[in-house]
Formats: structure tokens, sequence, C-alpha cells
């Protein structure tokens, strides 16, 4: 599955641990956008960020296919552009399994709104708050944000751009109206460049609301580039040093926790402030992600490195990285192109369907060896339904309960 459909995922899974449902229905104008003033103090070295536009001079090819990529566009402000949900009438409401509850997405001239009515007519009450940020860039589904002054907020009502409707956001339950759960430090730091957070840390959801950044962006895999930046300005000679982080060098282990900030797990708690990890770093010393039991049942929501490390290629590869099949710096491949990573190392032949299909499985090595499996810990309860939304477990082997799927042209 793309990066950003776990990192959506992983964020409501995170707010879901941080604040139990509870019903919510009362009349709220929507809210000022003041800046609270106590202001922790920055842990990422932002001074010695540049933003990804400084990157284009050298590397405009590669700015370019990256801003269409689902790390890129996992996150962004609300608006007509960003929003996949419909706002034309007819198509605009969420009818929930209680009658006296429904939601209804508007938008006019002052923005994006997300109002759940209560109550039977005449006698209704409503509360509405703006669809501030988006969550998600779209493949699976998106989830919405909204400002309460300094504090950030998750919308009840999400949008599923596989079913093409409004639905309950990932965790929540059908027939309630929850505006209250928060949006804590751990959730962004997946989801976004940089926030910069306000007291209290590190489960507080307050932060600075004119500094930050959206997307997931070059410095967050190849740290501040300040330095890198000047140096091929002033055309002084890099030497063996390019004053970047460049996370093909790096170790094996070093390369994978890159990855692992957000495909490694939820995290059981900060070891550093938000935003602080500089590719390159020990992962260890700033966000404990939990021990892992090789011999456990784990999930394949948002454990990606975790389940790769028990593949037998991963195990037999000392050279394997996420960047063995994925690039990052481009749109997603189909599983035609990612099928000819395995062949790289195996031989079609050695397939225990190659006898049935022949050169025809060539185009289709994923589904069978990685399918898209039922999470356990994640759930949408869509029409009155709970669903187990499936993800692409990264366990490479032999699934023998899988049927073999038709080859991709």
């Amino acid at each position: 599955m793309r990066a950003s459909e776990v990192a959506l995922l992983l964020l409501l899974t995170c707010t879901v641990q941080a604040q139990a449902q509870s019903p919510g229905s009362t009349s709220k104008a929507v809210p000022s956008r003041s800046v609270a003033s106590a202001v922790v103090k920055d842990p990422f070295a932002r001074g010695n960020s540049v933003g990804d536009e400084a990157c284009r001079p050298c590397h405009q090819e590669k700015v370019d296919a990256y801003y269409k990529t689902a790390h890129y566009l996992t996150s962004r402000t609300a608006d007509q552009n960003s929003v996949a949900g419909t706002f034309n009438e007819g198509a605009n409401i969420l009818r929930t399994s209680n009658p006296n509850l429904y939601f209804r997405m508007d938008a006019n001239e002052k923005g994006l709104f997300q109002t759940a009515v209560t109550g039977t007519p005449p006698d209704t009450s409503s509360r509405t708050e703006r669809l501030d940020l988006v969550i998600g860039s779209g493949g699976k589904g998106q989830s919405y944000l909204y400002w309460n002054d300094d504090e950030l907020f998750q919308l009840p009502v999400g949008y599923s751009t596989i079913l093409h409707q409004w639905i309950n956001g990932p965790g929540y339950r059908d027939g309630t109206a929850n505006f209250e759960r928060p949006i804590i430090p751990r959730c962004l730091e997946c989801h976004t460049t940089y926030f910069r957070p306000l007291e209290p840390l590190p489960t507080g959801n307050r932060y600075d609301t004119s500094n930050f950044v959206m997307g997931i962006s070059c410095e967050r895999c190849h740290g501040p580039g300040r330095a890198h930046v000047e140096r091929y300005k002033s055309k002084t000679p890099a030497g063996s040093d390019s004053a970047i982080v460049n996370p093909a060098k790096l170790s094996q282990e070093r390369d994978f926790e890159v990855c692992s900030q957000c495909h490694g797990g939820q995290g059981v708690r900060e070891l550093a402030p938000p935003f602080s990890f500089i590719p390159g770093q020990p992962l260890q010393k700033y966000v404990d992600l939990g021990p892992v039991d090789a011999n456990a049942d784990i999930d394949v929501h948002g454990k990606q490195v975790v389940l790769l490390e028990k593949s037998r290629c991963f195990q037999s590869s000392p050279n394997m990285s996420c960047a063995t099949c994925h690039d990052v710096h481009e749109p997603e491949r189909d599983l035609a192109a990612f099928s000819q990573r395995c062949l790289s190392c195996h031989k079609i032949e050695q397939c225990g369907v190659f006898a049935k299909m022949g050169h025809a499985i060539a185009g289709n090595c994923i589904d069978c060896h990685m399918p898209n499996l039922e999470s356990k810990v994640v759930f949408l309860d869509v029409n009155g339904k709970k669903l187990n939304p499936r993800f692409r477990t990264h366990w490479i082997k032999v699934y023998p309960e899988v049927t073999a799927p038709q080859p991709t042209q």
C-alpha cells in the first residue's frame, strides 16, 4: 500500500488511543484562529531547513516528480482541490444509524465545513467546524482536522475514495458526533514535516498555527539542507562531505530507521521532543517503538518494516532496504514493475504455479507473495457495519491460502 495510506490510518489509530469515543452535539460557532504564546523550545533546527524549492535548481526533475507522490500529498491545507469528498447537494450528507443525527458537508466563500445536526425538525441543534487540514493523499481515503484556537482536533467524518462516499472516520462509532479527538504530536510526526508544539508535551494538542509544514518534505529523509545548499551555491568542492544525508549511504540499520519513523509502528512513547529526529541518528534515542516478538502475530497495519525484516528475502540479502523496491522520489509503481524487482533475484520457473500459468505470472508476484490482508486493529463503521480495511503485507513469503491472481497486463 502507499506510504500516505499507512500514515493516514496510523494517525487515526494514534488518536483513538489518545481519547475514547464520546458524543458531542452542542451548538458551536466556527472558532477563531488566535495563537498562544507559551512556545516549547524548538527541537528541530528550523533555521537550518530551507524547504523543497531550495532543492529545485539542482534537482528539478526529482522535485517535480516528488510533488506527485503519496508522501508529499499525505497532508495539505483544506480546499476544493485537496479535499476528495464532494460538497454537491445530495452527495454531501452522511446519514448514521442514529435517526436523530446526520452530518452535512458544505462549501462556501468562507471555506469548507462539516456540521453535525441532532434532533428532529423543528427541534434540532448543530455544531459546525471548518475543514482546515487534510490527512491522506486519497489513495484509499482522507481524514480532516480543524483548529480550535491553537488546539488541533480530528473531524468525525472522513471520505472513502474506494467507496466514493463520506464515511465515519476510522475508529469512530457510527451514530455519534465526537469532535473532541485530539491530534497529538506523535500523530503529526508521520503526516507532516513539522509542527511547533506548545505546552503541554508530549500528549498535548496545542501548536503554533503559523509555524508548520504540511506533507513529507525532502528534509524529513535527508535532514536539514541549508549547509548543503550554501556549499553548492558557493561552488565549494564537496569532497567526501556533501553536508546532506543520503539514506542510500547509511548503514542498513540507519537506512531502515529513516522509514521506521512512520512505518515501524505507532510508537509506545517519545524519548525526545517531537520532530527532533534527524536521519542518520539512532531512532531508538527519539522514540520507543516497543518490543517486537518475532513469533507474535504482527498486525499488517503500520508495521511494514517489522514485517519485511521477518522475510527470508530480507534475511538473506545484507543490502536490502525499502529503496530496493520503492523509489520515494517517484509516484508508486504498478504491480508489474514491483514484480520485476522480485525477478532480479528469483527465477520464475521456481514458482509453484509456474507449471499451471507459465510466464504470465511474471506480471504479478506481489498479490501472491505480499497479499492485501485484513487489519485486526483498524476498523471502519460504514452503514452500521464494521469493516476491517486491508493493507499490503510486507512479510514476503508463500501464502497457500491466497489464490493465484491474474497477471497484470
